[in-house]
């Protein structure tokens, strides 16, 4: 097939926004009829918007499968695109608003556990300080839920880990994240004049599943130590059951040090960190956003404040 660029640019402008909307809740649900429903429209005309598409472009943009349908690898790309068209186009109305009304907006950010502790809580705490007006919506989660968020729009950016095959997001690093092990106060190991690394498998360890970053650094970081694999009668990722857990047994928990070191201080606090360092860390997490995306100028002052505390 001989198609050049500037044929197909020129085709692609004739695509009206309801075309490109139905491209994209296509490829989220693969469902005609689900897809014309979100869109507000019968079935019978989403199968005559995706025909005239075709027909436009010359291209195939779906095959049949079942009762359903799926998109090709050309209809697959077009719907990428379509995607990223409707968040930005949401994002221009923000900006708008934000032009007319003279707020300075909101932010949604995520951030893994870490991050969230000492880098977005001192940045959002200065920004409420200086009275910007920029009020926020943090979401603190897994880097997979927080990245699967920032693809749907739901987010300006995230301090996450973004996986290297994800082509709708890039990424800047920011900093690594070295991990303690956390107690209760009044632990056994806390009366010893030293500890020893035997000392510290004799107690249950708490972490999330073996999926979870942070456990896979643990298990990494003990085998090249020559280590035994710890007790781990819970599993949860949970911070808070983590804490309670810490909190009403002897049982150690591995923790990102950022975290601890965000409570150290507090008396009231009923954990503390183990004087003794492993060496376990987890890789970097980085500041990912979607490709091509621009960030609102509330988003970018955020952002630009996490930076700065980072390199600090």
């Amino acid at each position: 097939m001989n198609i050049t660029i500037s044929a197909l640019a020129s085709q692609l402008r004739l695509l009206r926004p309801q075309h490109l909307r139905l491209l994209a809740e296509l490829s989220e649900s693969g469902v005609l009829g689900l897809a014309a429903a979100r869109i507000g429209i019968t079935q019978p005309a989403a199968s005559r918007l995706l025909a005239e598409m075709e027909t436009q472009l010359g291209l195939v943009l779906h095959e049949r499968q079942g009762r359903g349908l799926r998109l090709t690898p050309v209809g697959t790309l077009l719907a990428l695109r379509a995607k990223r068209i409707q968040i930005e186009i949401a994002d221009a109305a923000r900006d708008l608003a934000e032009a007319v009304t003279g707020r300075a907006g909101v932010v949604r950010v995520g951030a893994v556990t870490g991050p969230a502790l000492n880098l977005v809580l001192p940045a959002l705490k200065r920004l409420s300080e200086d009275q910007s007006g920029i009020r926020a919506e943090v979401t603190v989660a897994t880097s997979a839920v927080l990245c699967e968020q920032l693809r749907e729009g739901r987010l300006d950016f995230a301090l996450a880990r973004q996986a290297p095959s994800d082509r709708e997001l890039e990424s800047e690093h920011v900093a690594g994240e070295p991990v303690s092990l956390v107690v209760r106060r009044g632990h056994p190991l806390l009366l010893l004049p030293q500890i020893a690394h035997a000392d510290l498998m004799r107690f249950d360890w708490v972490m999330g599943d073996d999926e979870t970053l942070l456990t896979q650094s643990v298990m990494a970081r003990l085998g090249e130590l020559r280590l035994p694999a710890p007790q781990r009668r819970i599993s949860t990722s949970s911070f808070l059951f983590t804490l309670a857990l810490i909190n009403q047994s002897d049982c150690i928990a591995p923790l990102a040090t950022p975290v601890v070191d965000s409570f150290a201080g507090n008396p009231s606090i009923p954990f503390i960190s183990l004087p003794t360092d492993l060496g376990i860390a987890v890789p970097p997490f980085s500041l990912v956003t979607r490709v091509g995306s621009q960030l609102t100028p509330a988003a970018q002052v955020l952002v630009d404040d996490i930076l700065a505390r980072a390199a600090a």
